[in-house]
């Protein structure tokens, strides 16, 4: 249990932490929740960099800090949808989040028969690219929680429309990692389904 894998494994303990306030009505509460994610984001981050500049990259850390990435962002994304963060669009909402649960156990039952085989299926540029939308993605629909509920009265009137812009803008990035979650899903498979076949 070196430092990286501790911050990797932070990430649970963060991810419930955030989805409680997500649902909380108390005062700060939304802002407390945009505050923890972005902690919890940050140590995506964070724990690779450690890893690598430390030489403490490790078989564990290599698998788990993908599992957990998933963990962080699916829990914190059927909040989302549960909780009316899309503006009257959780129909669509849902629908995309289903898209995104089914690539994802794909790709994690293939991570494990890969693992039985003693191959580590590691994230690729893709998988990157569509962790760092996904978690932009929460970022802004949780951003737009915080400045309706939390200071409304810097957003009223014509400032109201400012955030329904942030909203747009995280439903728009939401959407976008549904169709690259997709479409890197389908890049693991092309690259080792081939551990499925033998």
């Amino acid at each position: 249990m070196n430092l990286p894998n501790l911050l990797t494994i932070s990430r649970i303990p963060l991810m419930f932490i955030v989805v409680a306030l997500m649902y909380a009505h108390f005062q700060w509460a939304a802002t407390a929740a945009f505050w923890l994610f972005i902690a919890a984001a940050l140590t995506d981050w964070l724990d690779g960099k450690i890893a690598r500049e430390r030489g403490l990259v490790s078989a564990f850390g290599r698998f788990m800090d993908s599992v957990i990435d998933k963990v962080l962002v699916i829990g914190v994304m059927i909040a989302l949808v549960n909780g009316d963060y899309f503006g009257g669009y959780n129909i669509v909402a849902m629908m995309l989040l289903l898209c995104i649960l089914c690539r994802e156990f794909a790709i994690s039952g293939l991570r494990m028969a890969a693992a039985t085989k003693g191959h580590i299926v590691e994230a690729d540029a893709g998988g990157k690219v569509k962790t760092f939308v996904q978690l932009n993605a929460i970022g802004w629909l949780i951003g737009a929680r915080m400045f309706s509920h939390d200071f409304p009265e810097l957003f009223t009137g014509s400032g109201g429309g400012w955030v329904v812009g942030v909203r747009v803008i995280g439903m728009g990035l939401f959407a976008l990692s549904a169709l690259l979650t997709i479409t890197s899903g389908w890049s693991y498979f092309r690259r080792h389904g081939h551990v499925l076949m033998s």
